[in-house]
């Protein structure tokens, strides 16, 4: 599996989520994995690239708005958000950006 994901010609968005774990797993491990499953579940969803240090960056790629809305919404994503905000993250910050152009190796 590459690092990098794999994006079509663009455009596409890109949800940029940034953020700093409290102590612990607390079951952040687990959740993490099944939001990346079922990310891979929902139409619109075109990859994922992640990274963490004392900064975690995790960027989800979509090919709509309404594919961003509609993964916003998801009931079990909603149950991760709300636990997020109670016990995993001090701080975080989620940007969407549209991709108008990409290139690389």
């Amino acid at each position: 599996m590459s690092l990098i994901a794999t994006t079509p010609e663009p455009p596409y968005y890109a949800v940029v989520f940034s953020s700093v774990r409290t102590e612990g797993d607390q079951g952040y491990g687990n959740m993490a994995d099944r939001m990346l499953e079922l990310a891979k579940q929902q139409e619109g969803f075109l990859g994922v690239e992640s990274a963490r240090e004392e900064l975690g960056i995790t960027v989800s790629y979509w090919m709509d708005l309404d594919s961003i809305k509609r993964w916003k919404q998801n009931a079990e994503h909603l149950e991760a958000q709300r636990l997020g905000h109670k016990q995993w993250y001090s701080s975080f910050k989620t940007r969407i950006a549209k991709v108008e152009r990409d290139y690389g190796i």
